[in-house]
């Protein structure tokens, strides 16, 4: 009986599992392009949530400079902006 129970059940996960992984997708986790400014030229970056900085990637990039460099340079660009605030201005003087 648990056997005809647990096979009967795996389509009906399975599919779930496909429905949800469906709706994942970069596009509904992307920010505006931000532009990091490096010795050899402007590079445009898309960037994801704080969580998800293994996306991000570069969509522009200087002439001479490669994919993977650009890339670096994005992902470097998430993970500072996804690093909590050490200092926060007071706008008082100790």
């Amino acid at each position: 009986m648990l056997a005809t129970l647990t096979n009967s059940k795996a389509p009906i996960l399975a599919l779930l599992a496909v429905t949800r992984s469906a709706c994942i997708s970069p596009e509904s986790y992307e920010s505006e392009p931000v532009n990091v400014e490096t010795p050899i030229g402007v590079v445009t970056c898309q960037l994801y949530t704080r969580d998800l900085v293994i996306w991000d990637r570069a969509i522009d990039r200087p002439e001479g400079m490669t994919v993977s460099t650009a890339d670096a340079i994005c992902v470097n660009e998430g993970q500072r902006r996804s690093e909590p605030e050490i200092f926060q201005e007071t706008g008082t003087a100790a």
